[in-house]
């Protein structure tokens, strides 16, 4: 081999480098290269010295050369190129010299003149030597890999990664490859990475931790990495049997935001009806409402999901009530999910990785709600360096911090949020609002600790709290906490264990001091402890196995009332607290037959109790529940059963490819909720309350059909969805007419066991790339209850089907971004929707000289259709990568057009008259400036 030496100086490598051969050994231990890149380079010499050029490049690209001066010494370049690859602009570079170029991907260039570069040392290079073989012309640069039975090695200028034990055991015709796939920016996991090799085509995406496994034939092969915001990445590997493989990838800097959302999967391969995965990175182009960029206002904007109104708690998806639907962060359960009125939301976007949502295809390891999942994800904070972020607007504060606790091995996170004014709430119409106050704070924090290559641990925590007051002296409190610690440990490539540990809690109370003869103070809490655990095994490509075991623990203080000093009439009141035990075994199977044919079948067992101390009352047979009609109060000890419910739940999912761009899919959901809330849906408060089922409250069932189709037009960008579906639900809870569901100890005697039904057809046409993207979502929908029971206090509307609160049969959403150029984006937001069901007078009559309202049938009459436009204008800093600071500007009006939408109707009394309001949040336009920066 030949001994001669080649420098390498210490920092300014391009002034006498010498690298010995053994040197070179440790220099590049830790680089892996790459013949492409998206960096982009212009230049202009004339007969230019090759070192100027060389200095005139690194001063301007973050780039650095490395080489011998003897090998340019003498050697001048005239060349003029625009907007060139890089790889492209070496080839053109170098095109009159006899070196090669080899390019890391940390944009090191390494020059070399008359050699062949391999980074590995061959199993054979040393018999070769003995052998006499021609390695004296071959530059050997050796990287040490300590992972699992992996090695790099190039024969033709593309590295080669060699998998597996060459010399073990060559049975089997498949092997398998799993690792981790990071930001080689911030060591964070990328979720949703496409991993894939074609001629066959075999794919699979990275879990949730950033983790995949794929099973391919042995052999040479190209495996491709894909993923939304990062440079494409593809590996040359030889693989001789199961090996440990993990990818850094390096953002990418584009011109335009492609994708707004997206499936974890193309949109014709995913196997899930009813699942989209929002990326809240991609939605920073979208109009912010008071400063922020809402996900949960995002969400409203996807086919089957909507709200009652402006202003409203929650939102409704596929006909299901607002507590249907189970909202995870880090996953733990958050009870409610918003901020001020419903105008925010409690999840900080700036903390935010994804959101998964189901509709349906839910998969059997979620469970506790009969509607959807919304499993949101919080970054896992920067491993590589400290860094802090935030925005300013005139409503709210954010800030968040985030770097290594120890580089490469544990990170933190946190982020805060807050308002510091009341003064939006000053400029509306309405009377009752402008004389109103409200506040709110949050703050998130997450640390990731890597124990080793097989366990990792994950803590997270979240504390909101809100104050608000309604044109009064009552003022209202609440507040979230929650928690989760996840123990994940990988067992070996194709088998790995999680246990997770959370807990959450929500507590409101409200006092009023209206009055000293009235005044009082109320308060609620809900708590629940849960653990899970759950091992993933993937025995073959074909399947992906998760069995695994929950349990909840929960625990409520349903309500007390209590006078707020001696003047005061209101009598104390405390109910007893409730307690239940939830738990449940879940197995599912997602299964690939063919390339056209994927299945899922899972099944989910489970089993709740009511635990005491308890009392359960007793009533007449034969009669109505009523309070008169207590026959018997039965009394339960402490720690005993005093009801158990329990039942399967399946989940099934199909789908069938048509062609390449078109497949059909099917799904089937059984789901049980233990768990119910009694709320208004037209009250802008927090005063819902959750009660456990019981011997009387009944557990929810829920049974859903979903089908649809899915066609992608890859040559234009834009994916297609046609899905449609029935529900139907067991056991909802409707409410007599006068029903008092604050502090009621017989609740029973003022709510009626329901029967729901909803169905519907959603189209989402989307645009994912050009300068103008976007999508338009439309949804016809009906969701309709009936209370037809055995009494006549137990019907409702004659016992026929009436529709729902929330049923808005028409919506209709319009979700675009057009990119000027870099800097600058235009975004618009349009929004439509059928007016919702509403109950108010149509009448009035004389009694005994007292003038009554007549009402009309439940939810028979509706409010007015609503539609909002909103705008917004997003400006962005320079793209200089080396700045030490980076912001932008964002200018928005919400609801531009000024629409007076009507959030609720009701009626009020003088004297013998009654008239009908109109209540109305937003019905000016609301501007606002956000600047937002890093550093």
């Amino acid at each position: 081999m030949n001994q001669q030496c080649i420098t390498i100086g210490n920092k300014l490598w391009h002034h006498k480098r010498k690298i010995c051969l053994a040197n070179l050994l440790f220099f590049l231990t830790s680089y892996s290269f790459s013949q492409s890149t998206s960096l982009k380079i212009s230049a202009d010499y004339i007969n230019t010295p090759f070192e100027d050029v060389v200095l005139d490049l690194e001063n301007r690209y973050p780039i650095s050369f490395f080489y011998d001066d003897a090998w340019i010494n003498g050697v001048e370049i005239s060349l003029k190129v625009e907007q060139s690859d890089l790889d492209m602009f070496l080839k053109t570079l170098l095109e009159k010299t006899n070196i090669q170029y080899y390019i890391t991907e940390d944009h090191r260039i390494i020059l070399v003149k008359g050699h062949e570069l391999v980074t590995k040392i061959p199993k054979d290079y040393f018999d070769r030597i003995r052998q006499n073989n021609s390695v004296a012309n071959r530059l050997e640069i050796f990287e040490d890999n300590t992972g699992e039975e992996s090695e790099i090695i190039s024969d033709t200028g593309n590295i080669q990664f060699e998998i597996g034990d060459k010399n073990g055991d060559n049975d089997g015709r498949t092997a398998t490859i799993s690792g981790y796939i990071r930001n080689s920016k911030s060591g964070e996991p990328l979720i949703g990475v496409s991993v894939f090799k074609n001629d066959p085509f075999v794919g699979v995406v990275t879990d949730a931790f950033g983790y995949y496994v794929l099973t391919i034939p042995k052999g040479r092969h190209r495996l491709f990495f894909k993923s939304v915001g990062m440079l494409e990445t593809n590996k040359l590997i030889t693989l001789y049997g199961d090996g440990r493989f993990d990818i850094e990838m390096e953002e990418d800097i584009v011109s335009l935001k492609e994708v707004v959302i997206q499936g974890e999967k193309d949109i014709v391969d995913n196997l899930h009806t009813g699942r989209v995965k929002i990326d809240y990175e991609a939605l920073k182009s979208m109009p912010p409402m008071l400063g922020d960029a809402d996900i949960m206002k995002i969400t409203l904007t996807l086919p089957g999901i909507q709200s009652v109104g402006e202003g409203s708690s929650g939102f409704n998806v596929r006909g299901g009530a607002a507590d249907q639907n189970l909202i995870l962060i880090n996953d733990a359960v958050i009870y409610n999910p918003n901020h001020l009125f419903g105008f925010f939301s409690a999840f900080n976007p700036d903390v935010i990785k994804r959101a998964d949502l189901f509709k349906s295809g839910i998969q059997a390891h979620f469970g506790g709600r009969i509607s959807s999942v919304f499993d949101v994800a919080v970054r896992d904070g920067n491993k590589k360096k400290f860094s802090v972020s935030g925005g300013i607007s005139p409503v709210t504060g954010k800030i968040t911090l985030e770097g290594p606790i120890k580089k490469d091995t544990t990170s933190f996170l946190l982020g805060l949020r807050s308002t510091y004014s009341d003064w939006i709430l000053g400029q509306l119409k309405d009377p009752a609002l402008s004389n109103s106050a409200g506040f709110f704070a949050d703050a998130i924090t997450k640390v990731v600790h890597q124990i080793d290559d097989r366990n990792s641990l994950t803590f997270s925590a979240y504390h909101s709290r809100d104050r608000f007051r309604l044109d009064s002296d009552t003022l209202y409190r609440y507040f979230n906490t929650n928690a989760s610690v996840r123990w994940r440990h990988t067992i070996n490539s194709r088998l790995f264990s999680s246990v997770l540990a959370s807990y959450s809690n929500y507590t409101y109370d409200l006092n009023s001091r209206n009055s000293s003869s009235n005044a009082f103070e109320l308060d609620y809490s809900i708590n629940n402890t849960t653990v899970k655990s759950s091992i993933d095994w993937i025995p073959d490509a074909r399947h992906n196995i998760k069995i695994g075991i929950d349990g909840t623990f929960y625990n409520l203080s349903p309500g007390s009332i209590k006078p707020l000093n001696e003047q005061s009439v209101i009598k104390q009141e405390i109910l007893d607290k409730e307690k239940g035990l939830e738990g449940a075994i879940h197995l599912g199977d997602e299964f690939e037959y063919s390339d056209k044919l994927s299945l899922y079948a899972g099944i989910r067992f489970s089993h709740f109790s009511l635990i005491g101390p308890g009392n359960v009352f007793t009533y007449q047979s034969g009669i109505s529940r009523e309070v008169d009609f207590i026959t018997d109060t039965i009394a339960f000890d402490n720690g005993s059963v005093i009801k158990s419910y329990s039942g399967p739940e399946y989940r099934f999912s199909l789908r069938y490819k048509l062609a390449n761009d078109l497949s059909l899919k099917f799904s089937y959901d059984r789901t049980r909720q233990y768990i119910h809330q009694l709320t208004n849906s037209i009250a802008i408060s927090p005063t819902d309350t959750w009660r456990l089922s019981n011997t009387h409250l009944k557990p929810q069932i829920g049974d859903q059909y979903s089908a649809g189709l899915y066609k992608n037009f890859l040559n234009k960008g834009i994916e297609i969805s046609l899905e449609g579906y029935y529900k139907t639900t067991k056991n909802v809870l409707e409410y007599k007419d006068g029903a008092d569901l604050l502090i009621n100890e017989v609740l029973e005697t003022d709510v009626i066991g329901a029967t729901g039904r909803s169905y519907g057809v959603e189209v989402l046409v989307r645009k994912k790339v050009g300068k103008l993207n976007g999508w338009i979502s439309y949804t016809y929908s009906r969701s309709e209850v009936k209370a037809n029971g055995l009494f006549e206090g137990e019907k409702i509307n004659n016992g026929k089907y009436f529709p729902s609160n929330f049923d808005k049969p028409h919506n209709l959403s319009f979700i675009s971004n057009y990119k000027f150029n870099r800097r600058v984006s235009l975004s618009l937001n349009f929004t439509y929707s059928s007016g919702r069901p509403v109950t108010f007078p149509i009448s009035t009559y004389k009694f005994r000289n007292n003038v009554f309202a007549s009402f009309s049938d439940r939810n028979q009459l509706r409010i007015p259709d609503y539609y909002r436009l909103d705008v917004g204008i997003n400006l962005e800093g320079n793209h200089k990568v080396n700045k030490p600071a980076h912001g932008s500007w964002s200018f928005s009006v919400y609801n531009l057009t000024g629409r007076n939408n009507v959030y609720s109707i009701f009626s009020s009394s003088e004297g013998r008259s009654i008239s009908v309001n109109q209540l109305s949040i937003f019905s000016v336009p609301i501007p606002t400036i956000t600047y937002n920066f890093k550093f």
